[in-house]
């Protein structure tokens, strides 16, 4: 006889699993100087993106909401989001980058998170 349990999901097993997901794709994700790695931070309100060259360890271009002009965009989380990937596309193009792989940070590739990708690769990079 089985008995469903509810069980309460803490905080902290939300954040646990995240970061377990996060693990599992960056044992796999690295970026190198032909092809950088995208890495997406969500928080609740905002995103930070950068272009990260794993061999020597340098952020090669970075974009994030809490800039000025993306903070006077009107539209939804999602559209700034979106404006975000548009905007770091265009400064890894000015860096010399054409390529990258993206490393979704653990979070699913989801709502704002796909937004950032579809926003780079509308900028013109190669994901």
């Amino acid at each position: 006889m089985g008995i469903a349990i509810n069980r309460q999901i803490r905080k902290g097993d939300k954040r646990a699993a995240r970061d377990r997901r996060h693990l599992r794709v960056r044992k796999k994700v690295t970026g190198t100087a032909e092809r950088p790695r995208l890495v997406v931070t969500r928080s609740l309100r905002h995103m930070v993106v950068q272009v990260v060259d794993d061999a020597t360890g340098r952020t090669l271009a970075s974009a994030t909401s809490m800039e000025a002009d993306l903070r006077s965009l009107d539209g939804d989380k999602t559209a700034k989001a979106r404006r975000v990937g548009e905007l770091v596309a265009d400064r890894a193009k000015a860096a010399g980058v054409e390529a990258v792989v993206f490393d979704r940070g653990g979070n699913q590739y989801h709502g704002r998170v796909a937004a950032v990708a579809e926003g780079a690769r509308e900028g013109g990079l190669k994901l």
